[in-house]
């Protein structure tokens, strides 16, 4: 039975609903599955394009490592990156001296390449996708960016039952 996750822009009052990937990327849905309900403050992607992600402290038993990776992802994609301190550092990136190492993302349009110019391709695994709402998710995210990120928060939690 599939299972899915309902993803929330919590001050938008905007909900998406995924499907995992549990076929594709069982190990990276199963440590997923067992930490919800995760999430903390939203970023909107600087270099990555369409997408806005959360940053959280690992939570997994035993890191998943790299599954249906990806570096372009498309609409609907969310992905799962597990990046070394060194990587996520405030003074390169803006964030809270707390920043997480694991990073909680879904891609809303087209046009997407995972490349960072501190240290080249980052792949990604792509562990749900959007089958729900990614319309209204898309519009929140561009406000997003126009408006700014402060005060809004990105979260996944469990959804019971179907779609």
């Amino acid at each position: 039975m599939a299972r899915y996750i309902d993803i929330t822009l919590a001050r938008r009052g905007v909900t998406c609903t995924a499907r995992l990937l549990d076929d594709l990327a069982p190990k990276t849905c199963d440590a997923v599955w067992d930490a919800l309900p995760l999430g903390d403050e939203v970023y909107h992607a600087k270099y990555a394009r369409n997408e806005i992600y959360t940053l959280v402290q690992a939570f997994a038993r035993a890191e998943p490592g790299l599954e249906n990776p990806t570096i372009t992802p498309i609409p609907g994609d969310v992905m799962y990156f597990a990046f070394e301190p060194w990587q996520l550092t405030p003074a390169t990136h803006g964030y809270a001296a707390q920043g997480g190492q694991i990073d909680l993302a879904l891609f809303y349009g087209r046009n997407n390449l995972l490349l960072n110019p501190d240290f080249g391709f980052v792949p990604g695994t792509v562990f749900a996708t959007i089958e729900r709402g990614l319309d209204d998710l898309a519009g929140a995210a561009n406000d997003l960016w126009r408006t700014g990120a402060e005060g809004e928060r990105l979260r996944f939690e469990r959804r019971d039952g179907g779609l």
